[in-house]
């Protein structure tokens, strides 16, 4: 009879319009165990099928709290049977947990940019999220966009940031 008390980690997967990446956190101490990043040139349900099955090889006798985010999440999570958190939701909750004296963050993700803004609330402490904005049409600057440039300039993405860094103007 195995009495050993089975391994408990938090994850969660975020499905973006150009990447999938992936976090495991130890449920006991919070600390991130595990994180991976890749491309998933728009096949995000083959993606998240190849991080779920690095996540049980990786953890094979782990229980595991999954959650999914990201602008292609909410019909994988629907289809897979997994809680979804709205990605800006999910932003807020971590940056509160992370940063006590936090007063904006931005957020550039693949096809768009988040901006939250936080207040202190002065009887508890307790930092709340008081608005949050996203731009809707315009991906300048944002993921998708400097997968364009890199595409029309011949140059692999994962190379393009050390190409801009040789840049005069």
């Amino acid at each position: 009879m195995n009495t050993q008390k089975k391994e408990i980690l938090y994850a969660g997967i975020d499905i973006g319009s150009t990447t999938t990446k992936t976090v495991v956190v130890d449920a006991q101490n919070g600390q991130i165990i595990h994180s991976g990043y890749r491309r998933h040139s728009a096949q995000q349900a083959a993606s998240v099928i190849e991080c779920l099955k690095e996540l049980l090889k990786k953890f094979p006798e782990a229980e595991f709290f999954l959650a999914l985010t990201g602008s292609g999440a909410k019909t994988l999570s629907d289809r897979l049977g997994l809680p979804y958190v709205q990605e800006v939701v999910a932003n807020s909750i971590a940056i509160r947990k992370l940063y006590k004296d936090v007063n904006t963050a931005i957020e550039l993700g693949g096809q768009d940019a988040k901006m939250i803004f936080f207040q202190t609330d002065p009887g508890t402490g307790a930092i709340n999220v008081a608005d949050m904005r996203m731009n809707g049409s315009c991906a300048g600057g944002t993921g998708a966009f400097i997968d364009e440039i890199a595409a029309l300039l011949s140059v692999p993405a994962d190379e393009f940031e050390q190409l801009a860094a040789q840049g005069k103007t």
